[in-house]
């Protein structure tokens, strides 16, 4: 069975990817990644449900929770615990700026490459959309295709990078989810909010563009809201 590497926040996006590649026939192994993020235990509690869910239901999926805190500790960004209050409003706006973590992708795109050499996967599948092109530089396809080609001679040409949602938005990703795959996605499980609070704000530009992403294809959010 074909190994992937899939970095899994317990988001829809990634969730979304997690289910496709498993309707793939694909053997996953998800990392989740602690760094020091207001949302980080929220986001690991998602993880981990949706792993469980798949086990649950004997699909190949593996995962590797990765503690990076102290390695963030000294980063500059409202998204951690040592940054400033989460803004609100939507993702294109100039303050949503302030939750780029600088790095992020880069360091664990190259930490799932390291894994990937070391399980013998070939692809390191990674969640990004046209959605977050307008405030995460390390998101958009130029950056993508740089790390492609970096992973690509870093590990002898064993490792490629893949990026299946690079064009769409997450109303895309969510009919994909409901639509277009064969096994069921638990959005349900699913965390978005950036707040460090039990229900999802509803308020931050990560709620703002799932609440629009389900509208737009005329299917309630299955989460509860904190109003």
């Amino acid at each position: 069975m074909r190994k992937v590497i899939i970095g899994l926040s317990g988001g829809m996006d990634s969730t979304t990817l997690l289910a496709i590649l498993l309707s793939l026939k694909y053997e996953v192994h998800c990392c989740s990644f602690i760094y020091g993020s207001k949302h980080g235990k929220w986001e690991l509690k998602a993880a981990t449900d949706v792993v469980a869910y798949y086990k649950e239901k004997k699909q190949p999926v593996f995962h590797h929770i990765i503690d990076l805190t102290t390695s963030f500790a000294n980063f500059d960004s409202a998204l951690l615990l040592t940054g400033g209050p989460i803004p609100e409003g939507h993702y294109e706006t100039e303050s949503m700026k302030q939750t780029v973590v600088p790095g992020r992708n880069l360091i664990f795109g190259a930490i799932m490459a390291g894994l990937a050499e070391s399980i013998d996967a070939k692809e390191i599948a990674l969640g990004v959309h046209s959605g977050d092109h307008a405030i995460y530089p390390d998101c958009r396809p130029k950056f993508i295709d740089s790390m492609r080609d970096t992973i690509l001679l870093s590990s002898g040409g064993k490792v490629n990078v893949i990026a299946p949602f690079i064009k769409n938005d997450k109303s895309n990703i969510l009919y994909k989810g409901y639509y277009g795959c064969t096994i069921k996605v638990p959005y349900y499980l699913t965390r978005t909010c950036y707040k460090d609070q039990e229900f999802s704000c509803g308020k931050c530009g990560s709620c703002v563009e799932r609440l629009e992403a389900f509208q737009k294809i005329s299917i309630k959010d299955p989460i509860k809201y904190e109003n």
